[in-house]
């Protein structure tokens, strides 16, 4: 549906009362002067999707194909290979396209973040997969549009891709011909135009109470950002871990590129970090709140940590939960107090980075808990335990088929 039309009929809806076709309570104020493209029209990003891509799979999806398109994007993973044979010609055309960097990309600032990432990674591992991971499910549209999914059924399953995601983003060649994040990007891209497709036809995402239409909306995406890049900056300025301008700038860079391949338009991708926070003060912060949805993905992936038996107590994960998302959230998650573990992580979570950081001399007694805690996270998620790094992005063909 071309991209004025939706808003009519979004627009429209809100008149007569439907639901899911409430707009969102504050109104879009974000200045394009602060993104990657200097100027833009202004446009709630909350009307705009991904129009030409959205149509490709709708047809595909009505067509049948999904099976013939996801076997032939099998083994198609790395940023060299072409585009793989077999496709619908539209959608071929199109991914030949859209496997190209944006013309303001930065090589030279992309390699610094891979860097970056390599050297930060075990900070935005905990960052990505604790914070991160369980804010997404205090952010309602989010929650719900995951748990009424077809993902939503297997959150391990989904847990692994989104860590598909984040891992490729974060690899030392993610955005050189030798890397796998232009490619992972891409069939990102792809299941997020099935879903708009396929969610708005379920009955439980209907009736789920969310205020939407169609999903993953522009806007919806740049919240998901916030909930990981933005979050993951402020944490590391927070725990004072050591980083250069060069390296901050560096960083979000690699975000920025990544928000392109998602099918952001330039106009609503920060410039800057200032420009971030700012954006995400804007339509974060002010949305953060409990669903029935998100309180069971959230014990839900708990629980798949938790069930990892290194020694580590469900009491110590719910606290660390805390120390990242703060009380409020954990509370209204419902994670038990552990006041001890509480206690631990203050202290030595600090003195965990100023070890690891070289600002300490002597390793700290707790240390082996985080660690702990790393590899819990990674066993959960990465490829599921399997061989390999991470789990295949597929396309769905179905929503979850119970509520």
């Amino acid at each position: 549906m071309p991209e004025m039309n939706r808003r009519a009929v979004l627009t429209v809806g809100a008149a007569l009362g439907l639901a899911g076709a409430v707009a969102p309570s504050a109104a879009w104020s974000w200045s394009p002067a602060g993104s990657v493209a200097g100027a833009g029209a202004g446009v709630d990003p909350q009307w705009v999707w991904d129009d030409e891509i959205d149509r490709i799979i709708a047809t595909m999806i009505q067509n049948g194909q999904t099976a013939q398109v996801n076997a032939a994007m099998d083994g198609w993973v790395n940023n060299w290979q072409p585009v793989p044979s077999g496709l619908p010609p539209e959608l071929s055309g199109w991914l030949d396209t859209h496997m190209k960097m944006p013309a303001w990309a930065d090589m030279s600032k992309l390699r610094r973040a891979a860097d970056f990432n390599r050297r930060k990674d075990t900070y935005l591992f905990m960052i990505y997969g604790v914070g991160g991971g369980i804010m997404s499910t205090v952010i309602p549209r989010e929650a719900r549009s995951v748990y009424h999914s077809k993902g939503g059924a297997d959150m391990q399953d989904r847990a692994a891709k989104t860590f598909s995601f984040g891992y490729d983003l974060s690899d030392i060649n993610a955005f050189e011909t030798t890397g796998e994040f232009r490619v992972t990007a891409n069939r990102t891209r792809l299941v997020h135009a099935a879903v708009r497709h396929l969610l708005p036809q379920s009955p439980h995402w209907q009736a789920s109470g969310h205020d939407e239409q169609i999903p993953i909306s522009n806007h919806d995406i740049l919240v998901t950002f916030h909930s990981t890049g933005t979050f993951a900056h402020k944490k590391l300025k927070e725990w004072r871990v050591p980083m250069s301008r060069a390296d901050e700038e560096a960083f979000l860079h690699s975000w920025q590129v990544a928000l392109h391949f998602l099918g952001v338009k330039d106009e609503y991708i920060p410039a800057s970090w200032d420009a971030a926070h700012a954006q995400a003060a804007q339509i974060l912060t002010p949305v953060l709140s409990p669903t029935n949805e998100g309180k069971v993905l959230a014990e839900v992936l708990l629980g798949l940590i938790a069930q990892i038996d290194l020694g580590l107590t469900r009491g110590f994960l719910n606290e660390f939960v805390r120390y990242q998302l703060g009380n409020e959230v954990g509370d209204w998650l419902g994670l038990k107090r552990d006041y001890v573990s509480a206690a631990t992580i203050r202290v030595g979570w600090p003195t965990y980075i100023a070890f690891r950081e070289g600002l300490l001399p002597v390793m700290p007694a707790n240390f082996y808990l985080f660690d702990q805690l790393l590899r819990a996270i990674a066993m959960a998620f990465l490829n599921r335990g399997t061989s390999g790094t991470t789990t295949a992005i597929t396309i769905p063909d179905m929503n979850r088929p119970t509520p």
